[in-house]
């Protein structure tokens, strides 16, 4: 899946992964040594994310149901945990640095296309 920040006209990730069970979301990103530029992960539903464990530090989107960025926190450090986000609708975690690059902000949309039947896991 590919995330596009609509207002902003910037790519924020082409090679998202959804996880939007309870197993996906409880696994996530451990076991990873890295998100590399342009993956994303995105937890659905979420309005809360830990990084105990991880080996990484990340970049969190907190996102409504309208698909409006509600909250962004850059450089999520391992072995944290964010607040609670009641209006979060789903969470994006994408590499350390990507909110900046992509100039981000809370109150922006996002857009998510679909994949290619071929797509569905991190490429190399």
């Amino acid at each position: 899946m590919k995330i596009i920040n609509q207002t902003k006209a910037t790519v924020l990730a082409e090679d998202a992964l959804l996880a939007d069970n309870f197993w996906k979301r409880m696994v996530g990103l451990l076991g990873k040594d890295a998100l590399r530029p342009g993956q994303a992960l995105i937890l659905k539903p979420c309005n809360c994310v830990h990084t105990f464990f991880m080996r990484f530090p990340i970049d969190c989107l907190f996102v409504d149901k309208n698909k409006i960025v509600i909250k962004t926190i850059s450089c999520l450090k391992p072995f944290k945990i964010t607040p609670l986000y009641f209006s979060s609708h789903l969470v994006i975690e994408l590499p350390e640095g990507a909110i900046t690059s992509s100039y981000t902000r809370e109150g922006d949309t996002l857009l998510f296309e679909p994949q290619s039947p071929k797509e569905g896991r991190f490429s190399k």
